[in-house]
């Protein structure tokens, strides 16, 4: 489903932005950011949070972190979301039939069972707020405990951006698609 309407708060134009955002060139001027930035006391700590979650501190792999949230942007129809990680995604090996079928879903595709149930776990978590104990159990044969918990943590952190940009209807920065249609 395409944003629905404007903004509902605009990005601070790029003159305005903090000078801790302008001074990290880690941090990307994007949509996202420029939003969330009019709330400095928020998303300093937020962003050393989702650094954690996406970054080399993650006992994931890029690809498999990207899996999750894909499948997160995907399940929460985050127009914004799944668009700007389709290019992550892409930038971590994934390649475009990739991420159509991770839209499709974990029974689309020739994916590694490993990797099928990063999505299997996403689905669980978007429709009932836990892991099964079966998936649990299929998951515990490839991943070690640190991964479960980064699992589950990539699918909370990007369910979060989810809410975030849909309700404020950040909107799709230049260039960026949003869902695919399939």
């Amino acid at each position: 489903m395409p944003i629905p309407g404007p903004a509902r708060i605009e990005p601070l134009p790029d003159d305005q932005l903090p000078e801790w955002v302008t001074e990290n060139k880690d941090i990307p001027r994007v949509n996202v950011v420029k939003t969330l930035a009019r709330h400095e006391s928020l998303i300093k700590p937020w962003n050393r949070f989702a650094a954690n979650v996406i970054g080399d501190r993650s006992t994931l792999s890029g690809r498999e972190r990207e899996i999750a949230i894909l499948r997160t942007g995907w399940n929460h129809q985050s127009d914004y979301e799944f668009g700007q990680h389709r290019i992550i995604g892409m930038r971590q090996g994934l390649s475009e039939q990739e991420v159509e079928d991770i839209a499709r879903g974990p029974d689309h595709g020739n994916w590694p069972e490993r990797e099928r149930l990063i999505m299997v776990a996403a689905d669980e978590l978007f429709k009932n707020s836990e892991i099964s104990d079966e998936t649990w159990a299929d998951l515990t044969e490839f991943y070690d405990d640190k991964q479960m918990i980064d699992i589950i943590f990539a699918v909370g952190q990007y369910t979060l951006v989810c809410f975030a940009l849909k309700s404020i209807r950040v909107q799709l920065d230049e260039g960026v698609g949003g869902l695919p249609e399939v």
